[in-house]
This record gives C-alpha cells, sequence and structure tokens, in this order.
C-alpha cells in the first residue's frame, strides 16, 4: 500500500506494505539528516524511504488497526520534518524517529480509553511471572513445517495479548532489532526498566505457549 505523503507543499510517497527497505547506516543517515536540515527535499524523502516500515511497524503495534497505524506513520514524519533540525547526527536516527512515532500513538491511545486508565498505557504492571527465556519461533520444527506456523500464529496471539509496554519493547528488540540502549531511548525509560520488561514479557509468552501446548 502507497500513500501520498504531503509537508509543507512537499510530495513523499510512503509504501506501507511487507517489504523490508534496506537498513541505512548511522552516519548515512545523519548525513540525510543533516541534509534535510537544510532544505534538501530528497534527502528527507531518502530517510521517509529507510525508514517507512519500521515507524508504521511500530504503529501497528501500539494502535493494532491498519488505517490507523497509516494515518499514525503519516504524521510520524510530518512531524520528524518539522523538527529535523533538532535531530543530533552523532546518535543513532532511528530512536530519535520511533520515539516520535511512539508518542504520537500514545497520544491516539489516551484519546480512545477513559482518563481512569490512562495512566495503565506506561504503567509496569505487577507481574510475578518466572525468569524464562522466549523460545525462537522462527526456527524450523522437528518434522512439519505446519507445526512451525501454527507456532508463529500461537506466538502473534500470545504477543497481541501483552500489555502495551510489553508488547512494544519485544517490538523493538526481536522486529526491528534495536539495542537496549536504542530501545531505552525510544521509549524514555531506564534501560534496566527496557530489561525488566523483555524479560517480563518473554516469560509470559513462554507460559502463553506452554498453555496452549496443553490445550492442543
Amino acid at each position: 500500500m502507497v500513500a501520498a505523503l504531503a509537508i509543507g507543499g512537499i510530495g513523499f510517497a510512503l509504501s506501507v506494505g511487507k517489504e523490508r527497505a534496506l537498513a541505512p547506516s548511522v552516519s548515512g543517515d545523519g548525513a540525510l539528516a543533516r541534509s534535510a536540515a537544510r532544505g534538501d527535499r530528497r534527502a528527507f524523502s531518502r530517510l521517509v524511504d529507510l525508514h517507512q516500515r519500521s515507524v508504521y511497524g511500530l504503529c501497528v503495534r501500539l494502535l493494532r488497526d491498519p488505517e490507523e497505524a497509516r494515518d499514525a506513520a503519516q504524521e510520524t514524519f510530518v512531524r520528524a520534518y518539522a523538527a529535523i533540525a533538532t535531530y543530533d547526527p552523532s546518535q543513532a536516527f532511528p530512536p530519535w524517529l520511533l520515539r516520535i512515532a511512539r508518542n504520537h500513538c500514545l497520544d491516539v491511545l489516551r484519546r480512545r480509553i477513559p482518563a481512569a486508565r490512562r495512566l495503565e498505557l506506561d504503567a509496569d504492571p505487577p507481574d510475578g511471572a518466572p525468569e524464562r527465556e522466549l523460545p525462537d519461533a522462527t526456527a524450523p520444527a522437528a518434522d512439519e513445517v505446519v507445526e512451525r506456523r501454527q507456532t508463529a500464529v500461537s506466538l502473534e496471539v500470545a504477543v497481541g495479548a501483552l500489555p502495551a509496554n510489553y508488547r512494544e519493547v519485544v517490538h523493538l528488540f526481536h522486529v526491528e532489532e534495536l539495542s537496549y540502549k536504542e530501545i531505552a531511548s525510544t521509549m524514555d525509560v531506564p534501560i534496566g526498566t527496557v530489561m525488566t520488561w523483555l524479560h517480563r514479557a518473554r516469560a509470559k509468552l513462554r507460559a502463553s505457549l506452554e498453555a496452549e501446548e496443553t490445550r492442543s
């Protein structure tokens, strides 16, 4: 799916399909951002091309609605373009951009729910889950491809059932492959909190998969 993105009269193509863009280098992002800050429209268009999948993926994970996620991704790039001069090229670009996407998505979510529940978006829910590691759901099953696919489906359902902050940290770490430091920057929390949330999310996912196996 391709959507037109206009920023201050500038047109960009925002593709939100499943294809994965080539991973940019940190130095490449910085150079493009510097050029964009000087008014180079092609440079910013290149940043859109490189990072649209990641932005859209995070928006989908947070909002769980493809249409809303597409609108949120467009708004993210509008805001990023407006703020590009504030980006520090010595820092990694993805956390800066994904933080803009996350903040916008949280605003969207807050508008959805009653005020009494708004603190739940960033709260660390109580959790006494045992310390376990997430199994590699992408590894081929011993005998059947069908089993591997069923496991992937079960894992996706389990991820969708996680609290918002756990779901987000799993996406950033396992899908976007950000480091703990980058995730902490994106979510604006301490690295220790990222590690705790990821650890607990893995435990919940493992427990969900084990429960699914018991029922089947």
